[in-house]
């Protein structure tokens, strides 16, 4: 038995400044690029879009349910950052995987990831069809689809750099009109923005409409199924990092700012929201959360105003996917579990054929969307829509392992520590289980119990394929020691 050498390890010979990695990767992301990710990575076009639905089954109470799936989050990324902060990868998880829990953890998650935001590419590009058509209907909706796949494809393969600019601008757009709906909605509330007749109500709202938790206190938990998917892309910024030229101080920045990022930007935004209206309000469902509430503050064109918001998390998020999709399968391909031009680069430190195979799938995948939506295409949103729980669950699981490597192998690298290591760990992992059990109990059609039932046999056929390739490369290799 040989002993496996640390993850993604770079080799002092071959490591640059351009190349942190020794892997073809370019050192193109700027602090400012990473600073916008991981603070734009947390704001997905979900938070404006899905929390509607979440209001109105959880009343005022779905700032717990946030802030529990914040909680989780914040844990989450504690343990990711630790892991990133001593071994910078773009690999990230999987690669930490592979060394913490065997080739076969690492390979599974990384195709199960790439799988997600392949899925998640049509998912965006089809909204931000719907938007755009909207606005411009002389195009048809596919037509915009295929316009934004080609641009944000065109963005990533000029260079890493190209893709920062591109997603600080977008997050930017997101974070200054976060901010400027917190300002706005709390001058509201007071009774004290120029011009508008909303009553200033204070906090009454929380509690004058059948109290905190006016559908009970099981409510919660039906809330946190709706939101926690909003949450993923957190661990964006992990991956960004190892094209950065100085990857542990991004990871260590990124991972110690995560709680006030949610705690603005999720639970802020949402108690203005549920401040402002009451949370029964027909308007929060039928025209959505914020523009219901920016309605009700006096701001004119609030639907086409936050339409253009939309739009831009919506292109963010494609832009984050696909890269983020492409880098996944390019360290697979230098782990040797992915076609090997996944692992190689071009002269400008682009991975293309791995950009090129993960926005392929993504084109199929719109394309399912528009002719078979309500068949293949929702099988692919079922069978991935517990993946992100599946992830940090692995990262949890990899953590409790690699934290032990770590100290043996260079314990100066623990820059970032998961507090109360394992017990928080280990309560993380029990939260992640009861999320996944709890899911099992929403048995509407594309519910809870459908994503997990699918995303559950997916993982397994992916595990069986690793477990059964492990197995015939060891007898390869077998073969070649002891020849017939």
């Amino acid at each position: 038995m040989t002993t496996r050498p640390p993850v993604s390890a770079p080799d002092p010979l071959t490591t640059t400044k351009n190349d942190p990695e020794g892997s073809g990767l370019q050192a193109g992301l700027k602090n400012r690029h990473l600073s916008m990710i991981a603070i734009g990575g947390v704001i997905g076009a979900g938070l404006f879009v899905g929390s509607g639905s979440g209001i109105a089954a959880a009343g005022p109470g779905i700032l717990v349910s946030y802030a529990l799936v914040g909680v989780l989050v914040v844990l989450v990324m504690r343990m990711l950052g630790e892991m990133a902060a001593a071994n910078p990868t773009s690999g990230s998880f999987s690669a930490y995987a592979d060394r913490a829990l065997g080739r076969w953890a690492g390979f599974t998650i990384g195709w199960l990831y790439w799988f997600f935001w392949v899925v998640v590419l049509a998912v965006e590009a089809t909204a931000g069809a719907k938007i755009l058509a909207g606005w411009i209907p002389a195009v048809p909706q596919w037509g915009w689809a295929l316009i934004v796949m080609v641009v944000l494809t065109a963005t990533n393969l000029v260079s890493v750099s190209s893709y920062g600019e591109f997603e600080f601008w977008f997050a930017g757009i997101k974070v200054v009109a976060i901010a400027a709906f917190i300002v706005v909605g709390a001058l509201a509330i007071f009774g004290l923005l120029p011009g508008s007749d909303h009553p200033a109500s204070g906090f009454s709202n929380l509690t004058a409409h059948g109290g905190f938790l006016p559908n009970g206190p099981g409510a919660i938990l039906t809330g946190v199924l709706m939101v926690v998917f909003s949450f993923m892309g957190s661990e964006i910024v992990t991956l960004a990092a190892g094209e950065t030229a100085n990857p542990r101080a991004a990871v260590t920045k990124a991972t110690n700012s995560v709680i006030w990022r949610i705690a603005v930007f999720y639970l802020g935004s949402i108690l203005i929201v549920v401040s402002l209206l009451r949370w029964d309000d027909p308007a929060i469902l039928k025209d959505g959360s914020y523009v219901a509430a920016l309605s009700s503050v006096g701001i004119p064109h609030a639907a086409q105003i936050m339409n253009a918001i939309v739009l831009t998390s919506v292109l963010s998020c494609l832009n984050s996917g696909l890269y983020t999709a492409s880098r996944m399968a390019f360290s697979l391909g230098r782990r040797s579990d992915a076609p090997a031009a996944f692992g190689r680069t071009t002269g400008r430190g682009v991975p293309q054929s791995a950009i090129l195979a993960s926005v392929v799938f993504g084109f199929v995948a719109v394309a399912f969307n528009y002719l078979w939506p309500d068949t293949v295409f929702q099988f692919l949103l079922n069978s991935s829509g517990a993946i992100a729980l599946f992830v940090w669950l692995v990262i949890c699981f990899s953590q409790l392992r690699m934290r032990k490597i770590i100290q043996r192998e260079s314990p100066e690298k623990l820059v970032v520590r998961m507090w109360l290591y394992p017990y928080l760990t280990w309560a993380t992992i029990a939260l992640i289980t009861f999320v996944l059990g709890y899911m099992l109990t929403d048995t509407a059609d594309g519910g809870g119990r459908d994503q997990v039932v699918l995303s559950t046999l997916v993982a397994l056929a992916v595990v069986a394929f690793a477990l059964v390739r492990g197995r015939l490369a060891r007898k390869v290799r077998q073969d070649e020691i002891i020849p017939s």
